[in-house]
């Protein structure tokens, strides 16, 4: 026999719907995993960018700190292999093979994070250095694929060959290698002070994302920067040298992933315009002296900044398999590799 469904019943629950869309709750259907007032699957995407962050079970954090634009800029040298190694990287390719991917990548989540955010929210910058024309056409042809705008920046080495020091920390001659990526960085950072955007992503040509990387990386910031009331730091990828010593972290919930509190990164990372102002003097003594490890005045901002990193990693540094700056652990690498 077919089952009626009381009209009475329908016509409560549409009204009851309606009020809790009013009053600004969300309501659960644990029958059919829906929330009506949202219209969505409990799968789904469910928090509203600059509104609302809603992680099941724990429900809503009220959006405080509102994340207006992204700015990428992605760091480029299809001419060098790996920069202090001189070992093949993961599936041994030629460099420009890991640029390609690591741009298509980032296009794929710009594409997939618009539906979220808006077409106007990004802009894409290429610092290169010495890229061959024949390279440069591959990843220009790229970005028409995508049909996405950006901006290149030949590098000029001569534009701060009197800023960086010659000599560095273990008093030993700073390698051309060395001298064009501390360059490269510079640059990126002087893009950045001149622009008006609210967030940077500084992220050199080897990473590989998950689609979903950039999203995650703009909610999680509003979520977490509104909860602790204050600016970030986020690190995509998850190092394997971050395990190699114990040490006490905190774990906070973002969009869809755990992340933690690290004190150490690589030169890739997203962070806000105030905190680069805050601590430019630091940032810009990274590229003007050679550390050991090179990123030490990255790691003293930590000391009074939060910076997070993603369990599971959602953006895989593709060096080297034994690197402990690498490939992020209990990820499938070829996967990813494959997809982009």
């Amino acid at each position: 026999m077919k089952k009626i469904k009381s009209a009475k019943k329908s016509v409560f629950k549409k009204i009851f719907i309606k009020i809790c869309r009013l009053f600004g709750y969300e309501i659960i259907d644990q029958s059919n995993f829906s929330i009506p007032t949202l219209n969505k699957s409990i799968n789904e995407q469910l928090s509203v960018k600059g509104e609302k962050s809603i992680n099941l079970p724990l429900g809503e954090v009220k959006i405080t700190r509102k994340v207006k634009s992204l700015h990428i800029i992605i760091r480029t040298c299809s001419s060098v292999n790996m920069l202090t190694q001189s070992k093949e990287r993961i599936f041994e390719k030629e460099k420009i093979e890991y640029s390609i991917k690591s741009i298509n990548s980032i296009l794929r989540g710009v594409k997939y994070a618009k539906k979220f955010v808006g077409d106007s929210f990004f802009k894409i910058y290429l610092v290169d250095h010495n890229s061959s024309e024949k390279n440069l056409k591959r990843i220009k042809d790229k970005f028409k694929e995508y049909s996405s705008e950006f901006k290149i920046f030949n590098l000029n080495l001569n534009d701060f060959d009197k800023k960086i020091k010659k000599i560095n920390e273990k008093k030993e001659k700073v390698t051309l290698n060395q001298i064009s990526n501390m360059s490269n960085i510079y640059k990126s950072l002087e893009l950045s002070k001149a622009s008006t955007s609210d967030l940077f992503y500084f992220v050199e040509d080897d990473y590989i994302h998950e689609e979903n990387a950039l999203l995650e990386m703009i909610l999680t910031y509003e979520r977490i920067s509104s909860q602790i009331k204050n600016e970030i730091i986020i690190c995509p990828s998850d190092y394997p040298y971050l395990y190699s010593k114990t040490e006490n972290t905190q774990v906070y919930l973002g969009e869809r992933y755990h992340w933690r509190k690290v004190n150490e990164t690589l030169c890739t990372f997203l962070t806000s315009k105030s905190i680069i102002e805050k601590h430019w003097d630091k940032l810009i003594k990274m590229c003007e002296f050679e550390h050991y490890p090179f990123e030490k005045p990255l790691h003293e901002i930590y000391e009074k900044e939060l910076c997070i990193s993603p369990i599971p990693s959602i953006a895989t540094h593709f060096t080297n398999v034994n690197s402990i700056f690498g490939l992020s652990p209990n990820i499938n690498w070829k996967r990813l590799w494959d997809e982009n």
